[in-house]
């Protein structure tokens, strides 16, 4: 099994090397996190059945497709869930569905992204999820739904790092990436972001970087920013806490390196 990485994880190595380090090497108690709600579930649920499933020879799926994969993804809503629901799903169809001229099945529905990288003889297992992937003539376009109640972008320089990895974990299997496009479902608002070789690069540099600290027995060294306001390890910390607290001790075992050496 090869060292596993996300862009999550390159984001967070990227923010702070000490927090990375604790976060994923030592598996000390980090932010919890929130979920899925219920109705966002189901509107997942309900696109990714509408888009794969839809087998008609109409120029575009009518809403009552849309609706039928309704009834069926929101069975667990309540009344006032289930019409909420449907209000977001008459928009999306307005503004992605009747907008355009044919219907294109989607290349992959709600898959998962594995992969495998070499740097510096470091074999690396790359994961995540995508929603929808749409081959289109230009390339492939990754699409991911927002259903949160309020959607903030992530910074240029964490997009940049998502869309790095991104690129180099689909295109050997699908080709090319061109976009990350986020849909906002609740505001009906979509965030595109063309892929560039840049990003690419960045990413195998933060790689490459993130190999030899893994090999090498330096230190882990924090760095002080405004994200160390929201940091969950703040209290372990001696960089911003003059009073550090003692370290507890790691939940789990350090990763078990697999070196790919070239024959």
């Amino acid at each position: 099994m090869g060292y596993r990485l996300s862009a999550t994880r390159l984001q967070t190595y990227h923010r702070c090397a000490q927090a990375y380090y604790w976060r994923y090497e030592q598996r000390l108690p980090g932010p919890a996190g929130f979920g899925n709600t219920a109705l966002g579930t189901s509107l997942h649920r309900c696109l990714a059945q509408f888009h794969r499933d839809w087998s008609g020879l109409e120029p575009q799926p009518p809403i009552a497709w849309l609706a039928d994969c309704w009834q069926q993804a929101a069975t667990a809503l309540n009344a006032e869930q289930q019409h909420q629901g449907w209000q977001i799903l008459e928009t999306y169809y307005q503004q992605h569905i009747l907008t355009k001229a044919t219907w294109t099945r989607p290349l992959a529905v709600e898959g998962r992204i594995q992969a495998t990288l070499v740097l510096e003889e470091i074999e690396f297992l790359v994961t995540g999820r995508y929603d929808r992937l749409d081959l289109e003539e230009d390339g492939l376009h990754l699409v991911d739904y927002k259903s949160s109640q309020r959607f903030d972008p992530p910074s240029s320089s964490q997009i940049d790092v998502q869309l790095g990895l991104y690129q180099l974990a689909l295109e050997p299997r699908f080709g090319p990436l061109r976009s990350l496009n986020w849909f906002h479902l609740r505001s009906g608002q979509i965030y595109r972001y063309n892929c560039t070789e840049e990003q690419r690069q960045t990413v195998l540099a933060q790689i490459s970087e993130l190999a030899r600290q893994i090999r090498s027995d330096q230190q882990w060294q924090p760095q002080v920013g405004e994200q160390c306001r929201s940091c969950s390890y703040r209290r372990y910390c001696p960089a911003v806490n003059a009073q550090a607290e003692p370290l507890p001790e790691p939940t789990h075992r350090p990763h078990r390196l697999q070196l790919a050496l070239a024959l």
